[in-house]
């Protein structure tokens, strides 16, 4: 094979593509920049705020809308490496953004996709791995199921390789329900309450570049922490941190009266996940392996409660 003279072409540094480069992806950042040339999509139009940020951070903004197939043709093969941490639309049970970024990648890329552990629905607080059926209830899991489907009959059309993080809720110094404990929103008594996850988003981010590299083809990983806690308990945690009053503890039948249905479906939905893979295959060691960890290092660097 003939090798180019031209220095440019010998040492440009190889090309990545952040599909929805929000806060995960603004952590992101400064894990690739240094190695990659980093194009980061946003639906903002150039001169705006976010175009700014997106430069300062290191990263080439463009504009694409996948929600607007015409705007997408300048995506298909700018890089061969793809995050994909956009949602879905908020409506529907498919999810026809991921198919519209799907039909314009070309064969041989690599792509990381960002899901929810969201897609096994209830499992009764049974523990387990990445090799359990998905069961989702509803819509918003059933999107992502959309698009993990839609992305696994791509990577096998295409010859490329996927790899799907499963992500639960996702916490950081500045994602922390201080704002729910403020506003005293009950929690599930002990005898009712459902096993929640976690994730820092830095170790998302980390998961992330990690699984760029060790991702095996069309695996699927729990980004996941050690964590092991219920819902009411992580809210407790948390206000014993800030000094605030614990929330106050319902059955689920009196909780119903007082809480939208979009929260309660939250509480709807106990499971405990396995991540062990993370650890094996993508050789994960987690800066925040559980949230009182967080909570701890953020005492130790004086964040006031």
């Amino acid at each position: 094979m003939k090798l180019s003279s031209s220095p440019v072409a010998r040492f440009a540094k190889p090309r990545i593509l952040i599909i929805g480069c929000g806060d995960v992806g603004m952590r992101l950042l400064p894990m690739l920049v240094h190695r990659f040339r980093v194009f980061a999509v946003t639906s903002q139009v150039q001169g705006s705020a976010r175009f700014s940020q997106l430069r300062a951070a290191g990263a080439t903004p463009i504009y694409a809308d996948l929600d607007q197939t015409h705007t997408l043709r300048k995506l298909a093969g700018l890089a061969p490496t793809v995050i994909h941490l956009a949602p879905p639309p908020q409506n529907g049970s498919h999810d026809p953004r991921t198919k519209r970024l799907a039909a314009i990648l070309p064969e041989k890329t690599r792509l990381v996709y960002i899901s929810t552990t969201g897609v096994y629905g209830d499992c009764s607080g049974a523990l387990f791995d990445e090799t359990r059926s998905v069961n989702p209830v509803n819509a918003r899991a059933k999107r992502r199921v959309d698009a993990e489907q839609c992305l696994r009959a791509w990577a096998t059309r295409q010859q490329s390789r996927l790899s799907i993080l499963r992500v639960p809720g996702i916490y950081a110094e500045d994602r922390l329900p201080v704002d729910r404990l403020q506003k005293g929103t009950p929690a599930l008594c002990e005898k009712e309450d459902v096993f929640t996850n976690h994730i820092h988003a830095n170790d998302l981010a980390y998961l992330s570049k990690l699984a760029l590299f060790r991702g095996r083809p069309n695996r699927v990983y729990h980004a996941v922490d050690d964590s092991a806690m219920k819902m009411g308990d992580y809210f407790d945690l948390v206000a014993s941190y800030f000094q605030m009053t614990k929330p106050q503890r319902l059955s689920r039948k009196d909780l119903a009266l007082v809480v939208s249905p979009m929260l309660l479906s939250f509480m709807s939905e106990s499971r405990r996940l396995k991540n062990e893979r993370i650890k094996i295959e993508l050789g994960a060691q987690l800066m925040f392996p559980t949230v009182e960890v967080c909570l701890q290092k953020m005492k130790e660097r004086g964040v006031a409660p």
